[in-house]
């Protein structure tokens, strides 16, 4: 009886014994325009769930096998989005409260009602539907609160997601990662997500402030505490309050601030330098560490007791070679910004460029990429970023194949078919120049004889282009 007609109607489960009375609810489900098939018992009904998505649930409270209430809760522990309404008589109306209180969206007295039955249909469908908008609504409000973080690829859609999750919640979070890949990035994108968003952000990196100066950066110090405290200061936990606290390189703090740190965390309170007067701070700590921590555990450089204190929850942020499918769009990203900023007229990359940015390992992350897309606009002579702007470490490692790209004759090597005016070995300008011509043809043929298309491709102004064109016409 169900209408398998458009896979677009909402799929409606009736578990009931079977009889008229079912053959009628399913033929009005379908006039309603729903898809509607049945089930005599509640075990059935659970298997179909299991194998077929559903939409709402409509089910008789007295059943063989499985009872109504019993079906609602292992439906709801299967899918607690699929609203399940439940069908009683008057006189198990109590049985129905019960099947409420185990998640029910609601319940419908026998004999039913076909107009009220209709209504609530329509408002279970659309609350579920409503529920599954807000959801996505606060999934992309998310991610545009991360502008930052850029990219799609499946393991940054994968550290958005734990950040929608975990930023909510009041739990110290430790976020791990190689070195350049955007720890502080995730760390502001937590705060920006929190309840605290509208409080204060501190950023402390442990790794940059003298070991003496530490414990007075972190808690404050009272006037005359020591020589030159000519007045009272507030500390980074102070200025933090009701806010959040990102606590940069945490592995580099020695033993003595860590159990400083460790109390702060367990009992949400400090002590100034100079002071005898605990006070007492709301500050949500978040922290991160390129170094492996549970090594410098083993190796006694970190208390045990802190790292689980910290470790609450891991946000691990993927090294950019995990994450090659995001190159492109970061890469643009880098060098419209220092376009922008070097006023220069960038209009692009040259494929060849894109390439070597593709088959590198990236070491540094996002950080170097970042700088490279800098060094390469301030270095750029036309508009668009070709190979020689990109740094050495990018350009293909010498060789006979290398050289063939640079246009350089190996020695001892047979010299390379380009064509006409194919150099003699040994001589350097005139394979470049057969290079150069035979780069040219080549991109002509891929793009079909479109000459700005071409240019853009090589990273030249059409203007170039047909002047060597017309060069090589003169040669022939």
């Amino acid at each position: 009886m169900a209408d398998r007609s458009s896979s677009r109607k909402p799929l409606v489960l009736v578990v009931a014994d079977a009889g008229t009375k079912n053959l009628m609810l399913l033929t009005l489900l379908d006039q309603w325009g729903y898809r509607a098939i049945d089930r005599d018992d509640g075990l059935k009904a659970l298997e179909f769930i299991r194998e077929t998505p559903v939409d709402l649930v409509l089910t008789d409270v007295r059943m063989p096998n499985l009872d109504g209430i019993e079906a609602t809760r292992r439906i709801l522990h299967h899918n607690p989005a699929i609203p399940v309404l439940i069908m009683t008589a008057f006189s198990s109306v109590p049985s129905a409260v019960e099947a409420l209180k185990a998640g029910a969206y609601d319940y419908l007295i026998k004999p039913l009602d076909l107009d009220a039955l209709h209504l609530t249909v329509q408002r279970a469908l659309e609350h579920t539907r409503l529920k599954q908008e807000n959801q996505e609504l606060r999934r992309q409000l998310s991610r545009r609160q991360v502008p930052d973080l850029i990219g799609h690829s499946p393991a940054m859609e994968r550290l958005v997601e734990m950040i929608g999750l975990v930023a909510p919640s009041e739990a110290t979070i430790l976020i791990t990662g190689e070195s350049g890949t955007g720890k502080g990035l995730v760390a502001r994108a937590l705060h920006a997500n929190s309840a605290r968003r509208d409080r204060p952000l501190v950023e402390v990196n442990c790794a940059a402030i003298p070991e003496n100066l530490l414990e007075s950066e972190l808690f404050g110090h009272e006037k005359g505490a020591f020589t030159g405290a000519d007045k009272a200061r507030r500390g980074r936990f102070a200025q933090a309050d009701g806010g959040t606290l990102f606590l940069d390189e945490v592995g580099e703090l020695p033993l003595l601030m860590q159990a400083k740190l460790l109390r702060v965390l367990q009992e949400g309170e400090l002590q100034r330098v100079g002071s005898d007067s605990p006070i007492a701070v709301d500050v949500r700590v978040l922290a991160a560490s390129n170094r492996k921590l549970e090594a410098m555990v083993a190796a006694g450089t970190l208390r045990e007791d802190l790292y689980y204190r910290l470790n609450v929850v891991t946000v691990q942020v993927p090294p950019l070679r995990d994450r090659v499918d995001d190159i492109p769009v970061l890469a643009e990203h880098f060098w419209r910004r220092f376009a922008g900023k070097n006023h220069k007229p960038v209009k692009g990359m040259t494929p060849q460029a894109m390439d070597l940015l593709l088959k590198y390992d990236w070491p540094g992350n996002v950080r170097e990429l970042e700088n490279a897309m800098e060094r390469a606009v301030i270095l750029m002579r036309g508009e668009f970023i070709g190979t020689a702007e990109l740094p050495l470490a990018l350009q293909p490692a010498p060789g006979p194949a290398a050289d063939a790209i640079m246009g350089v004759a190996t020695p001892g090597a047979a010299p390379a078919k380009t064509g006409a005016n194919t150099a003699a070995p040994g001589s350097a300008i005139a394979t470049l120049a057969a290079m150069e011509r035979r780069l040219i043809l080549e991109a002509l043929a891929t793009t079909e004889q479109n000459k700005s298309e071409a240019a853009r491709r090589l990273g030249i102004t059409r203007r170039t282009l047909k002047l060597k064109l017309k060069k090589y016409e003169e040669e022939s």
